[in-house]
């Protein structure tokens, strides 16, 4: 593989995104369905790669008229391949980076109902994802017990994550996880929209959302996208000339990465030397660096307000670079997803499917009205759009049924990432949740998803249920 190959596979890319866009303007239901322009640009390089293409060609002419890669070299896609386990760290890096870290009081005080029903959501798709797995293991199928995590990877983590875990899937010995996950995260987006716009107009005619200034033709085409729910002060703009503004905040993720890196060696080797002894099993080298780079940007912007640089880090620069490498990641991973996984895995994919649609309905038209007495269903919406699929499509809910901001939610759904992201949809325990399975089995894990589940539970009954969601 030599340089040639970097800049021609990092070109092709940029060529499907620019395809990806114009397919996406030209093409109605792809913008009534809001699928984001590199969505479709993954699936084009899918298209015309390999799997579609090229095993098209055989059999329309002859085996010997196949294309072995398609329109894609071998190189272009092992490049493409490696791809999303690298820049799922910029992505998570930058989260917090920019942002304004208020207190845990201030936090729960405006997006407490917010917190406990995304927490709620959370666990509870471990719970029915290894529920599923488990009672298909015992009907005699055979494959991973890895898969019962998949429909947080795939749901409430998103196609970053997913993607993002793909080695960690490979480690442990279920390589097509990493591709089920892609899968679920797809659909996830696609129902995401379809059921959210089905709620919102349920809502508007049994009286529970306000139809006043609804518009439910929004163009969302962003794949991450949080400056709606950032309040940090203007930042002060750059005077020196003698460095762009734009390498400094790469240096500032990439400083983050490497807190990260240091952070994710530290654990490994404490493990090793303090419990591996003791008969513990290996666990964080199991761990991938995302969401540890994720504590190394909260790492960077706790000393940036330490000594008075907050507001020298732009958080629209941040997010550009954030969401180029999303955009990248997201191309490079569903050009190279294999459909051959999802086909010999088809009833465990569409049972998980099922499974975790049910769960964030019930999540949205049970829970949400107990923990969000007023406005229930507004609140509740954003967390459905994040639970099945990704961060935006629970902010385009809210402004389809809330576009006046009459309501406080988008502010509590912002606070909410705060002390959601750190630990599942991508964080620590999401990471964490592979390497669990791995060394206890899905059984103890189970009861322990199926408990903190519960806790958040009884704690939002006793908390909130009766309260006003403002």
């Amino acid at each position: 593989m030599d340089l040639n190959s970097v800049f021609l596979a990092f070109g092709l890319i940029g060529m499907l995104m620019i395809a990806g866009k114009m397919l996406r303007g030209g093409v109605p239901a792809l913008q009534t369905f809001h699928i984001p322009s590199s969505i479709v640009a993954g699936f084009l390089g899918l298209v015309l790669g390999p799997q579609i293409l090229g095993r098209a060609a055989g059999l329309w002419f002859s085996p010997e008229a196949a294309v072995t890669g398609g329109l894609w070299p071998d190189d272009i896609l092992r490049i493409w391949s490696g791809l999303p386990g690298l820049l799922i760290n910029v992505v998570f890096a930058g989260l917090f980076l920019g942002k304004k870290l208020p207190g845990l009081k201030t936090i729960w005080k405006n997006a407490g109902p917010m917190i406990v029903h995304g927490q709620i959501l959370a666990w509870g798709q471990y719970v029915v994802g290894i529920s599923i797995v488990m009672f298909l293991l015992y009907r005699g199928f055979t494959f991973s017990p890895l898969a019962g995590a998949l429909i947080e990877i795939g749901f409430e983590g998103g196609h970053g994550t997913a993607a993002g875990l793909g080695e960690t899937f490979r480690q442990l010995g279920f390589a097509d996880g990493a591709d089920l996950a892609l899968g679920l995260a797809t659909v996830g987006v696609v129902m995401g929209v379809l059921l959210g716009t089905v709620f919102v107009n349920l809502g508007i005619r049994r009286g529970e959302i306000v139809p006043e200034g609804i518009d439910n033709e929004g163009d969302w085409d962003a794949s991450t996208d949080d400056e709606l729910l950032d309040d940090t002060p203007p930042q002060i703009v750059y005077n020196d000339r003698s460095i762009e503004p734009f390498s400094v905040h790469v240096g500032l993720i990439a400083f983050a990465v490497s807190i990260g890196w240091i952070l994710l060696r530290g654990a490994v080797w404490l493990e090793s030397f303090f419990l591996v002894p003791l008969g513990w099993p290996r666990l964080m080298e199991h761990v991938p660096l995302f969401p540890l780079a994720m504590i190394g940007g909260v790492i960077v912007q706790a000393l940036a307000d330490k000594f008075g640089l907050a507001r020298k880090i732009d958080r629209k620069m941040v997010n550009r670079i954030s969401g180029t490498a999303l955009d990248l990641l997201i191309v490079a991973a569903l050009a190279t997803i294999s459909l051959t996984a999802i086909g010999k895995n088809t009833l465990l994919f569409v049972s998980l499917v099922l499974g975790g649609i049910l769960w964030n309905v019930f999540g949205l038209l049970v829970m949400a009205r107990f923990l969000f007495k007023d406005k229930w269903m507004v609140y509740g919406l954003a967390n459905f759009g994040q639970g099945m699929g990704m961060t935006v499509i629970g902010l385009m809910l809210v402004k389809m049924c809330d576009p006046l901001s009459r309501t406080n939610a988008l502010e509590a759904f912002g606070y909410k990432q705060l002390l959601f992201e750190p630990v599942v949809g991508g964080g620590i325990f999401t990471a964490a949740s592979l390497p669990l399975i791995y060394e206890f089995g899905p059984g103890p894990v189970l009861v322990g998803v199926s408990l903190v589940m519960v806790g958040w539970m009884v704690f939002g009954w006793r908390a909130f249920a009766g309260r006003s969601g403002e």
